[in-house]
């Protein structure tokens, strides 16, 4: 019965992360910058990264950013979205690993690595070193996003139980 409710509870988290990306999606930015978005749906990969396992929280992670991408992208913003997910999925958990780090730095981090990846991929597709200069910009708001993020993920740890599985 335990593996039973674990995989609907995955089920479920994927759902969850769809639903919070098209929400995201439909929310105008609220700043005049391209690009900058909050990450709602790493809300669930911060909670799940911590209370299921890393190994659930990477599988939950990659589905999420390929079927959102299907659904609500293209195959260029699907590669964006996987290089930004990949490289900060890694940072954030080799920080939590670590355990000396607290939910909202492990989020920062998450936020930022994205951008970085991001970026580096549209260098690298556009063979355009200049987009470096925008690193700065989208850095401050992954910092920001990532601090909006570890909030709410740290209070999922906190109060959503899982002891079901």
């Amino acid at each position: 019965m335990k593996k039973a409710s674990k995989m609907t509870f995955l089920a479920l988290s994927i759902t969850l992360a769809l639903i919070l990306s098209f929400v995201e999606s439909q929310i105008p930015a609220f700043v005049a910058i391209p690009g900058v978005k909050v990450g709602l749906p790493n809300i669930v990969i911060v909670f799940l990264l911590y209370k299921v396992g890393t190994k659930e929280a990477g599988i939950v992670n990659a589905l999420r950013v390929v079927m959102v991408g299907f659904l609500f992208g293209s195959m260029m913003s699907m590669l964006y979205s996987l290089a930004g997910a990949v490289l900060s999925f890694c940072g954030m958990a080799l920080l939590k690993k670590t355990n000396w780090f607290s939910t909202m730095a492990v989020s920062v981090t998450g936020g930022v690595l994205h951008n970085v990846g991001q970026i580096a991929v549209a260098c690298l597709v556009t063979e355009t070193a200049q987009l470096m200069y925008y690193l700065p910009v989208l850095m401050i708001s992954g910092v920001i996003a990532g601090v909006v993020i570890g909030v709410a993920g740290a209070l999922m740890v906190k109060r959503v139980p899982t002891n079901f599985m």
